[in-house]
């Protein structure tokens, strides 16, 4: 039987690349890069309704598309001064909790190892233990500086969203004097909650002080008490209130709105970031992709601080 006139054989399909960051080049950071990002799909699974965090890197890039390179306060493309490249997903298993750490320590250690800053998205609040310490193989003396509904360092056992900073305090990783919880609030599992992080040696700053002193005040004592020295920035979504952001894993009502959010984050600036952690985006909880579209935001808030910072040196 002859073949029906006018058909030309099937070619292999085109199939586009997989979305990077707004577009960035995908691979690990190179001569000129002075950050890469970098997604972390891992929870842990342990809140009883809100499952889905493992998810939140992909979101994320997805809504950056609403995002636009250039800064028009001060006319910086953002990506172009930072050499910004997408170093994709750390490969892992979520269920797997030991390995899963390993390899995402390792990611973040290669793109700290060239020199770059690791701009991290997750997964829940327990992404943060390993890139804690996988800053510690490359500095001395570092300060977290977390801003979170949580204080993450609960007295309870196990690895998990609620111990990633009693671990961080136990292994010794960081300095812990100088080294911040700001924003906590809400309801919590246990008791004891703020003064065990205190008594750990963190200086916590709960979201009534927070409003209580107001941001700038704030701010500067953060500025003031870590000075020079390496941190580790970690941000976590639930910070800002569900009305803003309710796509999280946690929501937890009394928080930021999104311009004392992104406020806050260009306060901070003048730090010495390492590592910028944002996590804690649950797309199955997330209208419209709103809340990774600002989590996307303080992502570019926080790389356009740095570009301003770099071509001032220059």
């Amino acid at each position: 039987m002859s073949k029906p006139p006018g058909r030309a054989p099937l070619q292999p399909p085109v199939l586009a690349n997989p979305p990077t960051w707004l577009g960035v080049p995908a691979g690990l950071p190179q001569r000129r890069s002075a950050a890469a990002i970098l997604g972390v799909p891992f929870d842990c699974g342990t809140h009883p309704t809100r499952i889905g965090s493992r998810l939140g890197p992909a979101s994320i890039r997805e809504q950056t598309a609403n995002l636009r390179r250039v800064d028009p306060r001060s006319n910086i493309d953002v990506v172009a001064a930072l050499g910004l490249v997408d170093a994709g997903d750390v490969a892992l298993t979520p269920s797997l909790i030991e390995h899963s750490f390993q390899r995402i320590e390792a990611a973040v250690d290669a793109i700290l190892s060239r020199g770059a800053v690791a701009v991290t998205m997750g997964g829940d609040g327990a992404v943060t233990l390993p890139q804690v310490r996988a800053l510690a193989r490359h500095a001395r003396d570092i300060c977290v500086v977390h801003i979170d509904a949580h204080t993450d360092a609960y007295p309870i056992e196990g690895f998990n969203t609620a111990t990633t900073f009693r671990h961080v305090a136990e292994e010794g990783l960081v300095n812990l004097k100088r080294s911040f919880h700001i924003g906590a609030r809400g309801p919590t599992m246990v008791p004891g909650v703020f003064e065990y992080a205190r008594k750990l040696g963190y200086r916590l700053v709960t979201m009534a002080d927070l409003r209580k002193r107001g941001y700038k005040s704030v701010a500067a004592e953060v500025l003031r008490t870590v000075g020079k020295r390496p941190v580790y920035l970690c941000f976590d979504m639930d910070f800002f209130d569900p009305a803003t952001a309710p796509g999280v894993c946690t929501p937890t009502w009394g928080g930021a709105t999104a311009e004392e959010g992104l406020a806050l984050l260009e306060m901070l600036a003048p730090l010495d970031v390492r590592v910028f952690d944002v996590n804690t985006v649950s797309p199955a909880h997330d209208a419209a992709g709103m809340t990774a579209f600002l989590a996307g935001t303080v992502q570019w808030t926080f790389l356009q601080g740095m570009a301003r910072k770099a071509l001032a040196r220059r």
